[in-house]
């Protein structure tokens, strides 16, 4: 800003005009940007403490908006030179400046100088208003998070600096080449997938679990999320430990050993992690500061051996080059043990996930920043591998030589370290004896092998301090966005923030104590290759999620990425298992069994979460496709099955009819609910049209017309007609009486509420026995398979069907064995097997009495009346009962009572009975009088369901 001191009112005037900026050259001096001078460009300084000056005003459209919308920040670029016209242009030359960043008096800024448009009123006819950023816009500019950086921060991290020497130690750089280029196959197609489903919407903060869970579903993201966080809290141990490593190396060297290494290192590791833990609770903007002055410092410069015993460099030759070629496992390590100890370098690439809330526009940053820093990283790591000419072991004594003349040599140069020896080094003792220095056996070859030492120290510092500050960052915030989801209830208390950033300060102790806990092994090698299990666990599902979201091509996956492939994503899911079998194949088994636990939880617990996951899609694709596939295959008896359409009219009004189809279907079969108020043709196509090709009903349920005596003639007639149209269109047909009732609605207005228990209360409490009554076994397929399929639920699970069944008198014993018979080759369980020999038998005085007086209102009576009333009666009543009607069916009729009498007798004690229901002729029997018989045979019993089949096969003894 300038600062500026008017001398006068007539000076204060001035302030209306522009202001014009005067660059001037001076002979002989470069220029650059910010060296311009000013001079005033009004010169009566005397009259004045300060000078002051005139310029003209820039015009910067970026700036200008009508109203009082944020000014949209651009990048502009300003001209300055030794004169200025009014738009802001010159004759000088031209010079960029920073996005968002204006050019004033040499100085870059994002403020204005004073315009007259900032002071104008929104609705200002005489010029569009121009509004200034706030602070809080300057501030925020700043604090703009680089994908890019944090990734390369969180990669180039403790094994850049000490273990990089030890994998192409062990590896050779042949190998170890493979080893970085595997891992940064891993990575790139998994950064390929993670930009695909990044683009495909809002990211918000989460990171991996974010990604997975709403691209998989809770089940797969809320294993994944728990396994994630845990592997950044194991991440954070990792960088202390690597940390605590170089420190005590460097105690090492000035002999100012605490305990001892081991515990130096616990000791480091532990008062480090607490140091950073201070630094994130204290909130974002400390710990982007921290992370902003731990510059990552390092530097690869190779020079000749030096008096110090510890250099264990030599010039670079071809021949230690060569040497250094072919592997030389030791201590048992193989190429995916080693491959596994450097696999944590690589799992920086989900550090931009991790913050996507805090991205302005994560869909663009986090694509671009990610790939962008594992080519940059990739390279990084084969430049400082490939250039490091370090000897496999080395004794770091510099009086190790011997004389150099090649007669003494070519004798003496023998055994590992040949190249070493024709450079005059001695290190023959390393094949006796372990030494300490050379690329096996010390993890500061970086150190050393750099022109300045304390800058690879530095450098160390910087990265392993920085990496233990993102993952502490990251682990409590994944897992405090996996607990807001609720999905694991008993997690629900990590879930709460706290300050103005909603800081998950609750988690930042849990990953304190996990943290602490991996600080105490003290060892990088340990704790390096479970790291390596987990993310790679997390890579393999986030691979997966995008090509399972690509193969359900659902018109919501919509990725503005388009360099993606849903076949390279299945590759990269299927190489990030396969890795993780080689590495450690009972550590990958724990890691998914795990996974399948933690997938089997959520699936039970059922979390109220919808986010549209591509398994839904998938799901709905395959239900399509299967049903689809259905249409052309023909029905087979072995593969009946009950799929039903129950006339509830509100379901939660008869919750035991509901829930006696449920118990029909279970999840195996079809179960539609339907509303009428009476039946009509239009109703009847709308049932028949339900279902989708071969899942239609076969089976049609309602209950028991209850009041059908004080129902109007209408709702008689309704009723029975759906009766008979299920009959006529072959559906089989259910009939569920309650003595109570079925509809519990003036319970519900009563309570004010439904609560489902309602639905158990009604239905089958505790079932002990049930009876089957089968008059005609010869269509009795249904009413046999229906009772079996309920012995095989749960609640039926305990319960004793008994059959009987009408026989001949004096063949008892042989319709006995018949149905036995037929009942083993059907494989159907059962308790007993009764005979019914009398059920021809008239029934007594009373029941009859009772049915009669049942029919009697709707009886004609027309035998005791003249022909002419008669006839007059039959055509005003055409629904009553005739006395010629009673005679036709009376032996029918006298069956129904009598079963009634016999249902009384045997099975009153029964928890459910099952009846094959009578049918009535169309046209021949009255609706009033067969609604008498299904009253009258299922009259003060226990709950009774009436069956009747469709004339179809549904079982079968046949394989």
């Amino acid at each position: 800003m300038v600062s500026q001191r008017f001398c006068g009112p007539e000076d204060a005037a001035r302030t209306s005009e522009t202001y014009r900026v005067l660059r001037v050259v001076v002979p002989g001096r470069a220029q650059h940007r910010g060296q311009e001078d000013i001079k005033p460009g009004w010169q009566e300084a005397s009259r004045c403490e300060e000078p002051v000056f005139t310029a003209s005003l820039m015009e910067n459209d970026a700036y200008d908006r009508i109203g009082d919308e944020p000014p949209n920040y651009e990048e502009t670029s300003f001209s300055g030179g030794t004169t200025s016209n009014g738009n802001g242009t010159g004759n000088g030359e031209h010079r960029a400046v920073r996005l968002s960043v204006v050019s004033a008096f040499g100085h870059d800024t994002l403020d204005r100088v004073p315009n007259i448009n900032f002071y104008r009123n929104a609705g200002s006819v005489s010029g569009n208003r121009a509004v200034r950023p706030s602070l809080q816009e300057l501030h925020d500019v700043f604090q703009k998070v680089s994908v890019c950086v944090r990734c390369m921060l969180n990669i180039w991290g403790v094994m850049l600096f000490i273990r990089l020497s030890w994998v192409f130690g062990q590896a050779g750089w042949g190998l170890g080449i493979v080893v970085i280029a595997l891992s940064c196959v891993v990575t790139t197609v998994t950064g390929l997938s993670m930009s695909a489903i990044c683009t495909n919407g809002v990211v918000r903060g989460g990171g991996a679990y974010y990604l997975i869970s709403r691209s998989l579903g809770p089940e797969f993201g809320g294993s994944i999320g728990l396994i994630f966080a845990f592997a950044n809290a194991v991440a954070v141990a990792m960088y202390v430990v690597g940390f605590a490593e170089t420190v005590v190396d460097l105690l090492k060297e000035n002999d100012a050993i605490m305990i001892d290494e081991l515990n130096d290192i616990r000791i480091i590791g532990c008062i480090s992690v607490v140091l950073l833990l201070g630094i994130s609770v204290a909130g974002m903007e400390w710990e982007a500061k921290v992370r902003h002055y731990t510059t990552l410092l390092y530097n690869h410069q190779f020079d000749t051996p030096t008096e110090s015993p510890f250099r264990i460099t030599l010039s670079p030759t071809v021949k230690i080059f060569m040497e250094n070629l072919p592997p030389d496992f030791r201590d048992g390590e193989t190429f995916f043990s080693v491959f596994a100890i450097f696999f944590p370098a690589a799992t920086g690439i989900l550090a931009g996930a991790n913050i996507s809330g805090d991205l302005k526009d994560p869909q663009d940053a986090l694509p671009k920043g990610t790939l962008l820093a594992i080519l940059i990283t990739g390279v990084t790591y084969l430049g400082i591998a490939l250039s490091a000419t370090v000897v496999r072991d080395a004794t770091g004594n510099i009086n190790d030589t011997i004389a150099t003349g090649m007669d003494i040599l070519v004798p003496f140069c023998n055994g590992t370290n040949i190249a070493a020896c024709e450079q005059g080094w001695n290190f023959s003792s390393c094949d006796v004896n372990s030494c300490k220095f050379g690329s096996m056996n010390n993890f500061q070859v970086m150190t050393m092998v750099s022109g300045f030492g304390p800058l690879i120290t530095a450098g160390t510092f910087s990265a392993t301090l920085s990496s233990a500050l993102a993952s502490l960052v990251s682990a409590p915030k994944v897992f405090q966005a996996l607990c807001k989801d609720n999905i694991y209830t008993a997690l629900k208390f990590f879930a709460k923030g706290h300050g103005k950033n909603n800081e998950p300060i609750r988690g930042y102790v849990l990953t304190f104590i996990i943290a602490v806990a991996f600080i105490i092994i003290a060892d990088l090698n340990v704790i390096a290759p479970i790291i390596s299990n987990f993310f790679l666990a997390s890579y393999a599902l986030i691979n997966f999620s995008c090509f399972h979201a690509s193969y359900a091509k659902s018109p919501g996956w919509r990725p503005a990425y388009r360099y993606y492939n849903m076949w390279l994503s299945l590759f990269g899911a299927v190489l990030c298992c396969g890795v993780m079998f080689v590495i450690n194949w009972w550590a990958a088994l724990l890691t998914y069994a795990i996974e399948i636990f933690l997938y089997v939880y959520v699936t039970v617990k059922k979390p109220n979460v919808n986010w549209g996951s591509s398994t839904q899609a998938v799901t709905f694709v395959s239900a399509v496709n299967n049903a689809l596939s259905l249409t052309g295959v023909e029905d087979h008896v072995k593969n009946f099955r009950p799929q039903c359409i129950v006339l509830t009219g509100a379901p939660k009004n008869r919750p035991a009819l509901l829930d006696l189809a449920h118990c029909f279907t279970k999840n195996y079969g079809l179960c539609l609910t339907s509303y009428f108020q009476s039946w009509l043709p239009k109703t009847l196509n709308n049932v028949k049209a339900s279902g989708l090709g071969r899942l239609k009903p076969n089976i049609l349920m309602m209950g028991f017309k209850k009041d059908w005596r004080t129902a109007d003639t209408a709702g008689v007639q309704s009723y029975v007609g759906v009766l008979h149209d299920a009959f006529e269109f072959e559906y089989g047909t259910v009939v569920l009486r309650m003595n109570q009732g079925l509809d519990i609605s003036h319970i519900i207005k009563a309570q004010g509420e439904y609560t489902h228990t309602h639905a158990h209360t009604h239905t089958h409490q505790c079932i002990k026995y049930s009876s089957l009554w089968a008059c005609d076994i010869n269509r009795a397929g249904l009413t046999l398979l229906l009772p079996y399929i309920l012995t095989t639920r749960k609640k039926f699970k305990d319960c004793k069907m008994r059959i009987f069944i009408a026989g001949q008198p004096g063949r008892a014993e042989q319709d006995r064995h018949e149905m036995k018979s037929l009942l083993e080759k059907f494989r159907i369980k059962y308790a007993d097997i009764h005979v019914i020999d009398d059920i021809t038998q008239n029934p007594n005085s009373n029941s009859w009495k009772m049915f009669e007086d049942m029919i009697e209102p709707f009886r004609l009576h027309e035998g005791s009346k003249s022909t002419t009333l008669a006839e007059a009666l039959r055509k005003d009543n055409p629904w009553k009962i005739s006395d010629a009607e009673l005679d036709t069916f009376e032996e029918k009729t006298n069956l129904q009572v009598r079963l009634n009498e016999l249902l009384q007798e045997n099975s009153r004690a029964a928890n459910l009975i099952i009846v094959s229901m009578p049918i009535a002729r169309l046209g021949s029997v009255s609706d009033h009088l067969y609604m008498a018989w299904l009253d009258i045979l299922t009259k003060n019993l226990p709950p009774t369901v009436l069956i009747r089949g469709n004339h179809k096969s549904v079982l079968t003894f046949y394989s």
